[in-house]
């Protein structure tokens, strides 16, 4: 019996070119429907319970062709716009919102820097303004050369110019957190709003519209309570960010004994895995590409394909990969 399952992710998902931010990096509206379109011919769409009854040997096998659906980080994008398609073609999704945006009304840092580069014209005035932070705080913070900087953070990415992967690592990980967040919310003051609240009430769904969903049969699923790098910080950390998210699905109805965590950014560690399965984690979706073959990967290290591994409209016309190029990877 078949055991494998191609897993897409899914983010932003909007008109684009009619949206205040045309350009953030999305996947246009019109595009998902072709993609809906695409993985309905190619694929059989299954559900996050079919898999967690698959692990548990309630049936025996999936579909020869499985595809399941996940949506990162909450966004209003998912109910406007993801949810009604999901509804009418009767697909399931997994959306895994991180728990302050919703209770706290906070913009994910990693949101902050998105909208600051889809506001600016050139990228090079962020990466000055970060090289002139380094030069001030050089001494202060013991910060290596901008130098070493540029040349460890400006390679090697799948989708981004050197400048916005340097902008994205630098504000993401490279430097001290206190210096971080200080140019994060400085750049998002200048470029984007200096209303976080309100702001951040546009960009995420609230809880009445996840218990929406989850009552249409949508599966809601963890992404941490801070979005943070979880294999960055102690465990101790970690528990509180497993454990303040639970209480969070907790409150949505969501079955905390059968859940599932979907990592910030894709970061775990030992430490957070058996912290996971202590706590009755059931699957842990990373973003490592490939297929998930539910046999013989470990539960919690299960790999996703990316929305731009796909094509963009239903005849595989366009998108990084072919059909034929699906098709032999599906049968891998």
């Amino acid at each position: 019996m078949h055991a494998t399952v191609t897993i897409v992710t899914y983010h932003f998902v909007r008109d684009l070119r009619n949206s205040r931010f045309p350009a953030i990096k999305g996947l246009d509206l019109e595009s998902f429907r072709g993609q809906l379109e695409f993985i309905q011919k190619h694929y059989t769409f299954v559900t996050m319970e079919d898999l967690l009854n698959f692990l548990d040997r309630r049936i025996d096998g999936l579909p020869s062709s499985a595809a399941l659906l996940t949506f990162d980080d909450g966004y209003i994008d998912h109910f406007t716009n993801v949810f009604p398609l999901l509804d009418e073609m009767r697909i399931q999704g997994s959306f895994f919102p991180p728990a302050q945006t919703v209770l706290e009304h906070r913009v994910l840092d990693v949101n902050k820097i998105h909208f600051v580069l889809a506001s600016i014209p050139e990228p090079k005035r962020v990466v000055q303004s970060i090289m002139d932070a380094v030069n001030q705080h050089k001494a202060e913070l013991d910060l290596a050369d901008v130098g070493y900087y540029w040349e460890h953070c400006s390679t090697g990415h799948r989708y981004d110019p050197p400048e916005v992967i340097f902008i994205k690592r630098m504000l993401q990980k490279a430097l001290p957190a206190r210096l971080r967040v200080r140019l994060i919310d400085d750049l998002f003051r200048r470029y984007v709003t200096p209303d976080e609240g309100a702001f951040a009430r546009e960009l995420y769904m609230g809880m009445d519209q996840l218990r929406c969903m989850h009552r249409h049969g949508m599966f809601i699923g963890s992404h941490g309570h801070t979005h943070c790098w979880l294999d960055s910080i102690s465990p101790e950390e970690q528990e509180r960010e497993i454990d303040f998210s639970r209480c969070f699905l907790r409150d949505l109805g969501v079955d905390t004994d059968n859940w599932v965590m979907c990592y910030p950014y894709g970061g775990y560690n030992e430490s957070l895995l058996a912290i996971l399965r202590r706590k009755g984690c059931r699957l842990g979706l990373t973003v490592n590409v490939g297929l998930a073959d539910l046999r013989t990967a470990d539960p919690l290290t299960i790999s996703r394909l990316d929305t731009n591994d796909l094509p963009k409209r239903p005849d595989g016309a366009s998108g990084s990969w072919t059909l034929t190029a699906i098709q032999h990877n599906r049968q891998a």
